[in-house]
This record gives C-alpha cells, structure tokens and sequence, in this order.
C-alpha cells in the first residue's frame, strides 16, 4: 500500500465483545466508508450512531507511516517485552487500508492480529480474529470470521437474519447514548429469549479505560 494513516495506537485492555479484558494494542486508522466522522455529516451518514473519533492523525502515535515495518515496530514497542503480544485493528474502517504487507510484519514480530470492521470490506488472510460490526443498510460481504457484534437496536436489521453467518460467537451490545438504558433492556431482553447471542457491554466505558 506504501503507507498507513493511522489517528492514534496505544496499550489498553480490550473492553468489549468475546475478548473482553485482554491486553491489547489498539491500532487505529484514519478514516471509514460509512461516515465522513464530521458532525455535520452524520444525519446523512450510512452509520449514524459511531460513538469514535477517527478523523485526522493527532492522536497518540498516530501519523502517516510510511510502510507496514514501521508501523508494525511502533505496535511491538508498546507492547514491551512480555509473551502473549496482541494488536486489535479498528477505526474508523480498519480494511480499507490493512493489507498482507501489515499483516506479515505484525506476525514477524510475533502479533496475534485481530481487526473489528464493519464487514463491507474483504479481510486479507492471515488475520487471527476477525469481528464484524454490521451496520443497517449497508453491504456486508464478511459474513464468516469469530465474532458477530451487533450494536443494538438497530432499525434495519433483524438478529436472526444474521444466525446464518459463520461464527463462532454472536454478541448484541446496547447501543450508547442517551438512550443506553433502554437498549440495554432491549438487548439483555432479546438475549433472554434467544441464547444464541450473547450481551457485550462496553466495559472500558465503565472502568474508566480508553
């Protein structure tokens, strides 16, 4: 690709979804497909709830790379001398710019790869985990990989359309908001009466991690 745009990385715990708790680098890019991430254009976005801020290169070590090796030595310095590193590709839309070239240089340095997309782009191989986040009317062609995460209630989209996708673990996760309560019941309620899915809470929000 020759180079990343990347709005900030930094060393947290993985705070929602199937690998909640985990240790993690957390990578993540510029720029997303379904939203411009400028508050004027949300009304007109295909993704109207995004509750991240994607735009620019400001963030910590975020910049332009200029190739996946220096990239992919940033994410291994914050990780540090300890066994068991793991990066979490998001964004924004992480695959519109994650390719094999990144991929190989994250593995050579001995990442476990994981990415959270929104499912409208195809995945290079290689990735360890990948978690698609489908979004209300758009055109979703990853519809294989570990983890479903549904933001939820979504107008637009049923839970059980989706049961026939390949994964392995279908999670809802309430919508935030100012209506995060009344989500919360709505997906703790759907959960009760449909245990194929699992509750995915937002747990970096509540103690109080990026």
């Amino acid at each position: 690709m020759g180079s990343y745009a990347v709005k900030e990385m930094f060393l947290t715990l993985q705070g929602e979804g199937a690998q909640v708790g985990r240790r993690a680098v957390f990578l993540r890019f510029a720029g997303c497909n379904l939203w411009s991430g400028r508050e004027e254009d949300r009304a007109d976005a295909q993704c109207r709830f995004c509750d991240t801020d994607f735009v620019g290169l400001d963030g910590d070590n975020g910049g332009r790379y200029p190739d996946a090796g220096t990239l992919a030595d940033r994410a291994i310095a914050l990780w540090g001398e300890l066994p068991g590193a793991f990066i979490v590709m998001t964004g924004g839309e992480p695959l519109l710019q994650v390719d094999d070239a990144l991929v190989a240089a994250l593995k050579a340095r001995g990442f476990e790869t994981a990415v959270e997309t929104n499912g409208t782009q195809p995945a290079p191989a290689g990735i360890d985990w990948i978690c698609v986040s489908p979004k209300a009317g758009t055109d979703v062609v990853l519809r294989r990989g570990n983890e479903l995460k549904l933001v939820w209630p979504q107008p637009g989209i049923d839970p059980a359309a989706l049961e026939d996708w390949d994964f392995e673990h279908f999670l809802l996760q309430p919508m935030d908001g100012p209506r995060l309560d009344e989500a919360r019941a709505v997906a703790i309620a759907y959960v009760m009466a449909h245990p194929k899915w699992r509750l995915s809470t937002q747990t970096h929000k509540v103690v109080g991690i990026r």
